[in-house]
Formats: C-alpha cells, sequence, structure tokens
C-alpha cells in the first residue's frame, strides 16, 4: 500500500509535539474529557510518554492540586486561584515587602513564605539563603514555561510542596542511588570520580533538590518535571546519570574535582534533548514499569 501523505503529516506533527503516534493523542483527549479526571490513570500516562505543550499545563495543574479532579469546576477554582493570589501580593505590597520593582521570582518566595508562615520581619530580611536559592532557581525556570504569573506562582509553590512532601525522605538518598547505577553502566568513570576526590563535590544541589533547574534548558527541563509531578523523583538519578555518561570522555580526562564541578554545573545546552530521552530510558530499564516509581 502506498504511504499516505496526510497520515504521514499526522504523525510527524504529533511526533514534534510530544507524541510517538496518533493513538496516544486520542488517548490523553478522552482521559481529559473524563469527569471527575482519573488522576491515577492522567499520572500514568504522563509515566510513559512526554505531555505535549498544548496540554502540559493544564495536565501539571491538575496532577498538583491546583485544579480539582472535577473538570465542571475548573473555572470557578481557576477565578479562586487568582483573587487568592492578587490578595497575597497585595498584602506584601502594604506591609511593604514588595514593591513595583521586585523581581517576579522574589514576589513568588514572599507570597510562599507568607502562606506558610515563614515571613521574616522587613527589619530581618537578609538574602536568600540555600533554600531559598533553591526555590528561586525552580521560580526561574518555571517562567520560561509558563506565560501566566498566577498559575506560574501556583505552580511553583505546589511543584515544591509536593516535591518535598512526597520526596524529602529520598532526596539524600539520590547521590548513594547514582553511585549505584553508575556502576553498573561505567565503573572506571565511577573509580575516576573517587579518586580525583570528585564524587561528593558533584553539584548534586543543582541536580536533586532544584530539579535540575539551573541546569538543563526548560525545553528539556519540563520532560523530567513530568515524571516527577506524575510520581517519581528517581527519574532525577537517572538524568544525572545520562550527564555522567554523556561527558565521560572530558571528565576522565579531568584530574581536579573543581574542573569537573564546574563544567558539569555549567554543562553545554544544545544536547540536552538526547541526554533526557536515553535517562528515560535508562529509568525504564533500570526501574521496568515506571510508573509512580519513586
Amino acid at each position: 500500500m502506498a504511504d499516505d501523505p496526510q497520515r504521514n503529516f499526522r504523525s510527524a506533527y504529533y511526533e514534534k509535539m510530544g507524541f510517538r503516534g496518533v493513538e496516544e493523542k486520542k488517548s490523553l483527549e478522552i482521559l481529559l474529557k473524563d469527569n471527575p479526571l482519573d488522576l491515577e490513570k492522567l499520572s500514568t500516562f504522563s509515566q510513559r510518554f512526554p505531555l505535549p505543550s498544548m496540554y502540559r499545563i493544564h495536565v501539571w495543574k491538575v496532577l498538583l492540586g491546583i485544579l480539582p479532579p472535577h473538570s465542571d469546576s475548573h473555572a470557578l477554582v481557576g477565578g479562586y486561584r487568582k483573587e487568592q493570589y492578587q490578595d497575597i501580593k497585595e498584602a506584601l505590597e502594604v506591609m511593604r515587602y514588595i514593591n513595583s520593582s521586585t523581581p517576579s521570582t522574589h514576589v513568588y518566595l514572599r507570597m510562599f513564605q507568607l502562606e506558610n508562615q515563614v515571613l521574616p520581619r522587613c527589619s530581618e530580611t537578609l538574602p536568600p539563603d540555600e533554600e531559598n536559592e533553591d526555590f528561586l532557581a525552580v521560580s526561574r525556570a518555571m517562567e520560561e514555561i509558563v506565560d501566566d504569573p498566577v498559575d506560574c506562582y501556583w505552580l511553583i509553590k505546589c511543584f515544591i510542596t509536593q516535591f518535598y512532601t512526597k520526596f524529602g525522605d529520598s532526596v539524600p538518598h539520590l547521590p548513594k542511588s547514582l553511585e549505584h547505577y553508575l556502576s553498573q553502566e561505567e565503573p572506571r568513570l565511577l573509580t575516576h570520580l573517587k579518586n580525583t576526590g570528585a564524587l561528593l563535590q558533584l553539584p548534586y544541589s543543582l541536580w536533586f533538590r532544584r530539579c535540575f533547574a539551573g541546569c538543563l534548558p526548560e525545553c528539556s527541563l519540563q520532560r523530567v518535571w513530568d515524571k516527577v509531578i506524575s510520581g517519581s523523583c528517581k527519574i532525577l538519578v537517572f538524568v544525572a546519570l545520562e550527564i555522567l555518561l554523556s561527558y565521560k570522555i572530558m571528565l576522565l580526562g579531568i584530574n581536579r574535582p573543581e574542573g569537573m564541578v564546574n563544567f558539569l554545573s555549567n554543562i553545554p545546552q544544545e544536547n540536552t534533548d538526547a541526554i533526557v530521552t536515553k535517562a528515560v530510558e535508562l529509568w525504564q530499564k533500570y526501574c521496568g514499569n515506571p510508573v509512580h516509581a519513586v
């Protein structure tokens, strides 16, 4: 049978948008028409397939609890979220924590602190500490993905809250998991990292606590966040692993730990899509069915 040009065009279009086939697009559209939405099925889909940009923000908002499962309530709840955002922002303006020249990421930080009852006194306001820097890094990355400031704040807040609620106890153990999988994939590189003293100095904060915000460009980063939001922090280990594997020849040629750390904290940005794709393949290889794999 001769190839159908229209079918080939559709297939190429859907692949570009993040689908590998028309059937996957139809499956997601069917899931999004459910009322109430089946969060488990939606999460499973996000674990198995990359979410295209046309659906990503909506799916994130549902999986993070910003919008309820009942889709007929989305407009109403969205209105409440906007009102709450405005109320918090205006309160901070009245208290003179923020003004028209305050960077938006710092506005989000103060809003988050106020909602969590950890807002410092104005007289005690200090430069951001390590935890706040993690928040700001995630905020800067989310701003590149989300245009609307209301959506942006709620996604930042709920993403960070969910991450530390679900995975806070697991994050300190991720470097050890990375060491284990590196021993399986490239023991020579692991030995080199240990012998040079670089293993304990790798940019784990950039990788794990910030979920690669500030390390990967947003086009690649959001594919990683798809997996984290839908239930897996283990994907972070395999992204870190694939970064090490992708640059192993260069790393094996560096003998000073600070040189390795500097390179890995500023990896080239043009190869990151391939790194994430290979990381997902490693994740599936070691975790089997990746659904809700921690």
